[in-house]
């Protein structure tokens, strides 16, 4: 599963987007315009940004040169543009693919994975560590001072998720769209994790060890301070 942000001004195409990468197992989000898709790259992040070049605030060759300025997170065009000489002209200027509309389910999910495969590292699937917190995310297993945690799948997910970004702060709607696979709503359902993990942990929101909520902000892992 990887976060997607689909860069589409075309309402209906947008949902369609939308639509097919989630079926295919993504957490996606989507905004209209390449202000905006800066703004969600630069503050929240993902692995893959879809986006398509006709956007009404600037042209998509602005909207990649932008985005190459602040990240190097994939960017897959996709537009409806089948210039020959355009499209090289966005693949040397950062783009990682290039899908010309209309294209079907099949073709775009396999664009899409083709470009994650090739932004993945290289070899196994680290391992994360935090203070005496291990997170193995090939076995799906984690330790803590040496002991086996004993974890749900969705209480795996979310430690995986914040060990593999140690001491950032990760927005509550960050979480809702990776790990639940959803846009809006939902933090209660993180605040009840949360209180699972804590105490699995051996730890509680007032005497927190590994797991730190910024109020207003979101949630952090960090290794205890001395």
């Amino acid at each position: 599963m990887a976060t997607v942000l689909v860069v589409e001004d075309d309402a209906f195409v947008r949902a369609a987007l939308v639509r097919h990468l989630s079926n295919a197992g993504h957490a996606v989000r989507s905004v209209g315009a390449a202000l905006d898709a800066v703004r969600e790259v630069t503050q929240i992040g993902c692995d893959l940004v879809v986006l398509d070049l006709g956007l009404p605030d600037l042209d998509g060759a602005d909207a990649l040169r932008m985005l190459r300025g602040v990240t190097e997170v994939p960017v897959l065009i996709a537009t409806a543009r089948d210039d020959e000489a355009g499209i090289v002209r966005l693949l040397n200027s950062g783009a990682d693919d290039y899908l010309v509309k209309p294209f079907s389910p099949e073709h775009l999910n396999a664009r899409v994975a083709a470009v994650l495969r090739r932004s993945s590292p290289v070899g196994p699937t680290p391992v994360s560590r935090v203070g005496e917190l291990v997170v193995d995310s090939r076995q799906r297993e984690v330790t803590l001072d040496g002991q086996t945690v004993h974890l749900t799948r969705r209480e795996f997910d979310l430690l995986a998720f914040l060990a593999a970004r140690p001491g950032a702060v990760v927005q509550r709607r960050e979480l809702l769209a990776a790990v639940w696979q959803q846009a809006y709503g939902g933090d209660q359902t993180i605040d009840v994790h949360l209180s699972w993990l804590r105490r699995k942990l051996g730890e509680s929101a007032a005497h927190p060890r590994y797991l730190h909520t910024v109020r207003g902000v979101g949630v952090k892992l960090e290794a205890p301070r001395s």
